[in-house]
């Protein structure tokens, strides 16, 4: 898909805002030329229709695919070779992917098959923590240990690649620059933490949510949120949306104190 394709494509993703969050707003700020996306857009279509797609870049998400669509996508992915870092989307359409994409691209790192996406759009239900705030860029210092060992217990690996953690720190900074970190510090110390990483306007996406393992059982993480969903909803866009692995059950709870309701089911493979 090209950039002559972009309002068909967001119309597409705009039927389930929840769901296709990432990929609409990767699009919506670079549009589809791979060169500033950073990845390819494969589109499926029926009758003339567009009707499924697939975005192919640091994470291959389907969008919308039908059984027929994904059949596609695996052939196009399997000639490409694996470039991902994972498979993310709906469960039943990840499970098909991987299932035509594992003879070729071999065992996973982990295979995460049940991850609740959880909605809020009203209200939290418990009062947001006052000392919650947007992170000023002068606190990156303070904020980038908190977001790699966050990232580290999250996902298994270090964020910290072959060019010394440059492109995380750009990232990092990236979102405290646009106002979308959040985080809790005293005494020079991270005590809660989350950003928003991807925001359309129908729907924005909490990530990286993390208290220090000491602070823990305190109500951080549910207090913490509900400022994050009060700063959203004000803000950003009219539902907060993330997903959460279903084998961590203290922060399923912390969400559900807050008001979140399953939505939908992702899965994850990681490699």
């Amino acid at each position: 898909m090209t950039d002559h394709d972009r309002e068909e494509v967001l119309a597409l993703c705009d039927r389930d805002p929840v769901a296709n969050v990432f990929v609409t707003a990767r699009i919506r700020h670079a549009g589809l030329d791979p060169r500033r996306l950073g990845a390819q857009v494969w589109g499926y279509f029926e009758a003339g229709r567009l009707t499924s797609l697939c975005y192919s870049g640091a994470n291959l998400v389907p969008v919308a695919a039908t059984p027929e669509a994904v059949t596609v996508f695996a052939d196009r992915a399997r000639i490409h070779g694996r470039r991902c870092s994972s498979i993310v989307g709906p469960a039943d359409v990840v499970a098909q992917l991987w299932d035509l994409l594992a003879p070729s691209w071999g065992r996973p790192r982990e295979i995460r098959a049940n991850q609740p996406v959880m909605t809020i759009s009203g209200p939290p239900l418990v009062a947001p923590d006052p000392l919650v705030r947007p992170v000023r860029l002068d606190q990156l210092e303070v904020m980038l240990p908190a977001c790699i060992a966050m990232f580290t217990e999250e996902v298994g690996v270090s964020p910290i690649g072959p060019d010394g953690g440059l492109a995380y720190r750009a990232r990092v900074s990236e979102l405290i620059r646009a106002g979308r970190s959040f985080a809790r510090i005293e005494n020079g110390e991270v005590l809660f933490k989350a950003e928003v990483g991807a925001v359309t306007p129908l729907a924005c996406q909490v990530q990286g949510v993390w208290v220090p393992p000491h602070a823990r059982g305190r109500g951080l993480a549910s207090h913490g949120m509900a400022a994050v969903v009060q700063a959203g909803l004000a803000t950003l866009a009219p539902v907060v949306t993330l997903y959460v692995n279903d084998f961590n059950v203290p922060a399923r709870a912390a969400y559900s104190r807050v008001g979140f309701t399953q939505a939908a089911t992702f899965s994850s493979v990681l490699f």
